[in-house]
């Protein structure tokens, strides 16, 4: 069997937990014409582990089978993550079984369901929640309790983005310090997507944000209800403090970056200040003076997102879920994104990589008619 034969045979179990056997299309057919299929799908799929633009490529995966709790759903958007990409590149800490279909996060529409469904219809928005391995596709097949239906008066970009960016920043906002109205934070990376989310929740509780960048525009981050946007090389002052102005000192750092982009982080904490690192783009590591920690007191910690992944915090996941669509949909929480139809994905991923400059995160749009 040559190893495209092996893909197919593995990869229909990312449409069917646990289910790593392949049914052809000369067995499906020959079964009882009752049967409820999938449609055939379109997936972004890796063997092995390496370079996104060199190992991924895109296939085509035939029918599934819905059995009795299957849920049948034609992805609508889904988005290039950090996280996606060192998955492929073998360095995330949580990764699939191989061949995989790329992927965490999304949304998709009802196609059909498994004759015990009871809680969907067709037609209802769902996203997969927790997220999981495999949506870079366009239809999924898998069981009831693992999408979440959602509102529908939101644009598909959004939806496609809330459970991870969006969370990622409520929970820094809300499981390290005891924030109240007129206190203060400060984070690095302010114009990612966890960034401009911090700030408009951060506002939207009265917190002050001061907000670290390295050279871009800071007019945006004040529409979005920044109080203070300084660059890196603003912040190079001996003191530095002295900028704030009437500001309070930060209670909480939030770092995404590391290297000398934290150290800044850490000289604007106040007295027994923390810092919680969540990301390192710079890939380099976060140092602390042995003054800070013995006479600030200053603690550092660390966040993860797949801490919340477990089962036992489903319900209170999907809680965060809807809060933040009502936000998005009241206009209280917004942020850039580039749809691009699925048949361009190469294109996205090149983009999601830095191959082609600074572009918002990514989104593939499955709602082109070129992609089916």
């Amino acid at each position: 069997m040559g190893s495209f034969g092996v893909v197919l045979r593995s990869l229909c179990a990312v449409a069917r937990p646990g289910a790593f056997s392949f049914r052809g299309n000369r067995a499906l057919a020959a079964r009882s014409f009752s049967a409820v299929l999938s449609p055939p799908s379109k997936a972004v799929v890796y063997e092995h582990h390496g370079p996104p633009d060199q190992v991924t490529r895109m296939i085509d995966l035939p029918p599934v089978e819905l059995k009795g709790n299957d849920v049948c759903v034609k992805m609508l958007a889904a988005p290039i993550n950090p996280s996606d990409i060192n998955r492929i590149e073998g360095v995330y800490p949580v990764r699939p079984p191989l061949p995989a279909v790329g992927g965490s996060e999304g949304v998709g529409q009802v196609q059909a369901l498994g004759p015990s469904v009871g809680n969907l219809s067709v037609g209802d928005w769902v996203i997969p929640a927790p997220p999981y391995i495999g949506t870079w596709q366009t239809y999924v097949v898998k069981e009831e309790n693992a999408w979440h239906r959602v509102i529908k008066d939101v644009p598909i970009e959004y939806a496609a983005t809330i459970a991870i960016n969006p969370v990622t920043a409520l929970r820094l906002l809300e499981d390290f310090v005891q924030l109240n109205p007129g206190d203060a934070i400060v984070q690095n990376g302010a114009t990612s997507m966890v960034g401009q989310c911090i700030i408009q929740l951060a506002h939207l509780n009265k917190i002050h944000s001061i907000n670290i960048i390295r050279d871009r525009s800071q007019k945006k981050l004040r529409r979005l209800g920044a109080d203070e946007v300084f660059t890196e090389s603003q912040l190079d002052v001996k003191n530095v403090k002295g900028l704030l102005g009437d500001l309070p000192e930060p209670v909480l750092g939030l770092n995404c970056v590391g290297g000398t982009s934290s150290s800044l982080v850490l000289k604007l904490l106040r007295q027994a200040g923390t810092m919680v690192t969540y990301g390192g783009m710079a890939k380099k590591p976060v140092t602390v003076s042995t003054s800070q920690l013995i006479f600030k007191d200053l603690s550092l910690r660390g966040f993860w997102l797949q801490k919340w992944m477990a089962p036992e915090k489903a319900e209170d996941f999907r809680a965060m879920l809807d809060h933040l669509l009502r936000l998005v949909r009241d206009g209280q929480l917004q942020y850039e994104t580039d749809l691009v139809p699925f048949h361009d994905f190469s294109a996205a991923l090149d983009r999601a990589l830095g191959k082609l400059g600074s572009h918002p995160k990514q989104v593939i749009d499955f709602t082109s008619t070129s992609t089916v």
